[in-house]
């Protein structure tokens, strides 16, 4: 039976290493916008194309890339903050100026490049940055991508593949310009909190697909969307409100339920405070029962990997590391400590109401949680507490310590500053005019507890029931953390051409290296093929890489991830050889060695989070 249950500060210093240190790795239009069919590709063999394949490609943009065309355009409350003519394989962006993405992107094709500054309210305004390849490698597309955390800036590193794939593509700063755990700019500012909340990227979207349209003279056929953790809120959040921005989104573990998620991660942290208790987990610890998990779960799916791909069947008995005679030692946890663990697992409902405030973390998740639990600094998470000071009560000096608790949720369930929760399920209307949704979330997640989406799509399915996989797919990926890459020395397979993947490994990447524009590989083709040919996704190859980020360094794993309720697993032939010829060396890291199982299969598949 597939079951489902009820289940970013030092994040900043990682995606900004990770990032600056990336290197390019080349890829090619190919197929994407003229539909050929793409080379045949393994993990063995990947994907590559000469010159000689393609048309020549324009180095400079069109004459119209200037001021004058844009300004003529553009409404009252927009001016045109600057344009420039990138040339093939120029670059562009804000470098350090733009805090939260100081990566510019390299190795691009030849396109226009646009930034515009919008008027929102008195109070408020926000800036977006719309890049418009050449009209002769223009496929009729527009992509929109999401933000991170609490960020403001133009992501113009994730907007830079949605150019290879001849895509306008757009990003929002929404409304200021500030890391990932920065809320200050939010204090008494309610404009500016609607900016980030829903304004800006839905004001972008509309403004730019106008400037896309008049540049080229054309309409936009397919309109897209591709975000990760606050992207993925921004997105479920568009499509509830506006049905008609996107014919198909791309959602990555979705930080969706603002109003709750936010104070959960302030619960979580104080869990495991004050540090100077006897229950406070240090952050070394965590790495001890990281590793007391997978030696217990691993083979909950049958194959041991060091991948949990089913948390949920795994009963962890937590005992295990109890320290000889409790007494406290760096290799396992005392009782004290052992009764925290048991809170961060478990799904925290309300005090009074006993409603489900948050679903807990799940098994496989825990070498990310010295991100909102290390409390090194004796405080909970900035994502916590910055939005209960900056954004729910609007007072720098909240004390957590004495003011906060369930009726804390409640508050923020009424106010829900910035209206951003994407909390509405019925999206009939989206699904009416052929809207498709790709829902994925890394099983390894420490920071978005993977069980909240599960939760949105176990309500989602409530009110479509059997009709919900014809336009929404949930993939659920093994050993992937937030957004991109698993745990140091796991090496699970994560990449699917989602939100970030592409700009960690490197600033002139796009799609999934070696495979770019594989339907199979890349889940933004995927979907493209979904809503604009039929082709049901039932199934991605996700990809890991031998060095980490590091394409070059060969592939290190690949395998198939299933949509739910399907099961990812070794294939039948490959079971019974090893059943007939006893120990049967199986290369278990090529992804042709796995298939997808769905209930109708054998099983059945019920979702179960509440």
């Amino acid at each position: 039976m597939t079951r489902i249950t009820a289940s970013l500060a030092g994040v900043v210093a990682v995606i900004l290493a990770i990032v600056i240190q990336s290197h390019a790795v080349p890829g090619t239009l190919g197929w994407w916008k003229r539909d050929i069919p793409p080379p045949a590709s393994s993990a063995a063999a990947p994907v590559s194309s000469s010159p000689a394949e393609h048309k020549p490609i324009p180095t400079t943009p069109p004459d119209n890339c200037n001021q004058a065309f844009f300004t003529s355009i553009l409404p009252p409350e927009a001016s045109l903050e600057n344009i420039a003519a990138v040339p093939d394989g120029g670059s562009h962006g804000e470098g350090k100026a733009n805090i939260a993405y100081p990566t510019d992107p390299t190795d691009l094709p030849a396109l226009c490049a646009v930034t515009v500054n919008v008027t929102s309210s008195p109070s408020s305004s926000y800036r977006f940055g719309l890049f418009l390849p050449m009209p002769t490698e223009w496929s009729g597309r527009f992509l929109a991508v999401g933000n991170g955390g609490f960020a403001g800036g133009i992501n113009w590193l994730d907007m830079a593949p949605g150019t290879h794939y001849g895509m306008a593509t757009v990003s929002s700063d929404l409304g200021h310009n500030g890391s990932v755990i920065d809320t200050s700019w939010a204090i008494n500012q309610p404009e500016k909190k609607t900016d980030w909340g829903w304004r800006a990227l839905h004001g972008t979207v509309m403004l730019g697909k106008k400037l896309t349209a008049a540049y080229y003279g054309s309409d936009i056929t397919y309109s897209y969307y591709s975000g990760c953790s606050t992207g993925g809120r921004q997105g479920l959040r568009e499509i509830q409100e506006f049905p008609d921005s996107f014919d198909g989104v791309l959602v990555g573990a979705p930080a969706w339920w603002t109003s709750h998620l936010n104070n959960y991660l302030t619960q979580l942290g104080m869990y495991n405070l004050p540090n100077t208790s006897d229950s406070y987990i240090p952050t070394p610890l965590l790495q001890v029962v990281a590793d007391e998990v997978v030696r217990q779960c691993d083979l909950a799916d049958g194959v041991q990997d060091g991948i949990i791909s089913r948390p949920d069947l795994c009963t962890f008995n937590s005992s295990l590391l109890l320290c000889p005679f409790n007494e406290p030692a760096p290799t396992c946890l005392t009782n004290p400590q052992l009764s925290t663990l048991a809170k961060i697992y478990s799904s925290h409902h309300h005090e009074t109401t006993g409603e489900l405030i948050y679903p807990g973390l799940t098994l496989g998740s825990e070498a990310q949680w010295w991100a909102i639990i290390g409390n090194t600094n004796g405080v909970p998470s900035p994502f916590g507490i910055g939005y209960q000071r900056n954004f729910l009560f609007d007072n720098a000096t909240w004390d957590y310590t004495t003011s906060y608790s369930d009726s804390v949720v409640d508050l923020a369930e009424r106010l829900d500053p910035g209206q951003a929760t994407a909390d509405h399920y019925d999206i009939s209307a989206y699904k009416s005019r052929g809207g498709k949704i790709i829902l994925y979330h890394g099983l390894a997640d420490g920071l978005v507890p993977t069980k909240g989406s599960e939760l949105y799509y176990q309500r989602t399915m409530k009110l479509f029931s059997d009709e919900t996989t014809d336009f929404f797919k949930m993939f659920l990926i093994p050993g992937m953390q937030h957004c991109w890459a698993s745990p140091a020395g796991v090496d699970a397979p994560w990449n699917i051409g989602g939100a970030f993947q592409a700009g960690v490994m490197g600033s002139g990447v796009w799609s999934v290296p070696g495979f770019e524009g594989s339907e199979e590989h890349d889940a933004l083709v995927a979907l493209r093929k979904w809503v604009e040919e039929g082709r049901e996704v039932r199934q991605l190859v996700a990809t890991s890489w031998r060095a980490g980020m590091n394409a070059s360094s060969g592939v290190r794993r690949q395998r198939k991830v299933c949509a739910w309720p399907g099961e990812s697993v070794l294939k039948e032939e490959v079971v019974q050889k090893k059943e007939d010829g006893g120990d049967v060396d199986v290369d278990v890291d090529s992804e042709e060695v796995w298939e997808c199982k769905w209930p109708e299969e054998g099983g059945e598949g019920e979702v179960e989070v509440d």
